[in-house]
């Protein structure tokens, strides 16, 4: 498949500061590819770099085929969509619309069918006179995002574009951003810190942190196999142990935790025994009260602490005995547990297959 966007070993220095560190992707013509990590990783600079904002100290970006070395940013094959908007008030939608396409000199006959039809793509029929003030958050980000797709970039930019917007909306434009995304078949780079975001729209999500990717995968990849301690942290939420691995056959690990617990967990077999690791298990993988003809299920009893209530992602909080750890546990939806009440002690158990865990690198 044929890519719209190549970064080859691009690396951006700020004096000693190293903001982008070498970094190296590909992204396929259609797809909608993010890129997740915590504020100061270096993601927008990246961005701005592929934009042409920012110069590159080192490597190759190419866009279709063509290195963009010392080419300015409006002969550049790409838009940028900002998370304030940058619309303009004083125009309507149709003149905010078509502000790219007058200022190539396309003349009205032309712009005019371009716009209305551009409009219907976003979801926007009839919405030619209206003025930016009459319009929703949603219908804002939709006239921003008909703005840039009109000029028909080879690669449409997005910089936080959502997060601006209230909860509520935010989660109802991820959706509508991946349909319209896959309707109009554009390929999409999407900057963001919200994991939510990544996971819901994106067809791949580079992972990045302190200037560096530390995973390229499919969001059901990162989630279900996060390849570092950084991914699995950061990824989704995980229940975390310290410990030491104590044992191991190449099949099955053994790990005696810092407070005091021993787990088995599926080996990973580029750590030896006696290493420090850090043991990840996500808060749906804990079973409650599990059945005790369970085979290969680690067991441990604990006490509740609370009850988070959240509607279909309501969870307990719970602390094992004699320790002070917290623990996560999301309450299925197949199963009744209104009985649970603070201070009750139960036991919870998880399967061998459904631990995690890496060489302790101190971020714990």
């Amino acid at each position: 498949m044929e890519n719209d966007l190549s970064v080859k070993n691009v690396t951006k220095k700020f004096n000693e500061f190293i903001a982008v560190d070498s970094v190296s992707f590909d992204i396929a013509r259609g797809d909608f590819f993010s890129i997740l990590g915590p504020s100061g990783c270096g993601k927008t600079t990246l961005l701005r770099m592929i934009a042409g904002f920012e110069s590159h100290t080192e490597g190759k970006i190419e866009i279709r085929g063509q290195d963009m070395e010392n080419i300015v940013p409006n002969k550049r094959p790409v838009n940028m969509v900002f998370q304030h908007l940058a619309l303009f008030p004083m125009m309507n939608v149709a003149e905010n619309v078509a502000f790219g396409l007058k200022r190539r000199g396309m003349n009205r006959s032309e712009v005019e069918p371009r716009v209305k039809s551009m409009l219907e793509r976003v979801g926007l029929p009839g919405f030619e006179e209206k003025q930016v003030n009459q319009l929703s958050g949603g219908q804002k980000q939709r006239v921003a995002i008909a703005r840039s797709l009109i000029l028909e970039p080879a690669v449409l930019l997005l910089d936080e574009p959502l997060g601006a917007l209230d909860l509520k909306l935010r989660e109802h434009m991820k959706v509508e951003l991946k349909k319209l995304q896959e309707e109009i078949g554009t390929t999409f780079m999407y900057i963001t810190h919200d994991q939510s975001e990544a996971l819901v729209m994106s067809d791949y999500i580079a992972v990045m942190n302190k200037g560096r990717f530390e995973q390229i995968d499919t969001p059901n990849n990162l989630y279900n196999h996060p390849s570092t301690t950084f991914v699995a942290q950061f990824v989704g939420e995980n229940n975390a142990w310290s410990g030491t691995l104590t044992r191991s056959d190449g099949k099955t690990a053994e790990i005696k935790t810092t407070d005091g617990n021993a787990f088995k967990v599926d080996a990973n077999d580029t750590i030896t025994e006696g290493s420090k690791i850090d043991l990840f298990l996500r808060p749906e993988a804990l079973l409650i009260q599990p059945d005790p003809s369970l085979k290969d299920v680690n067991r441990f009893d604990t006490v509740v602490t609370s009850i988070l209530f959240d509607g279909a992602s309501s969870r307990l909080l719970v602390t094992p005995i004699n320790t002070k750890k917290e623990i996560i546990v999301a309450l299925p939806q197949n199963r009744q547990y209104d009985h649970i009440r603070p201070k009750d002690k139960i036991e919870l158990g998880w399967s061998e297959n459904a631990g995690i865990y890496f060489a302790k690198d101190n971020l714990l």
